[in-house]
């Protein structure tokens, strides 16, 4: 099963990034993903399907003064 910001996430196993990121409610605008420790150009977040040996670490950006 994959694991998303470390948890199991069985319902990602085969879905692309984009669908497991609209799916958590992320805006893709504001995150970036790391894969399996490397990270993931946002070019790719449409075709890149997750296995179950996949860990995706999604980082949000925070605006603030």
């Amino acid at each position: 099963m994959a694991q998303i910001n470390g948890r199991t996430a069985p319902e990602a196993d085969g879905r692309t990034v984009a669908e497991v990121l609209e799916q958590m409610g992320y805006e893709r605008a504001r995150v970036a993903c790391e894969l399996n420790g490397e990270i993931l150009p946002r070019a790719e977040f449409d075709v890149r399907r997750l296995t179950a040996e996949d860990a995706l670490e999604v980082v949000r950006f925070v605006g603030g003064g």
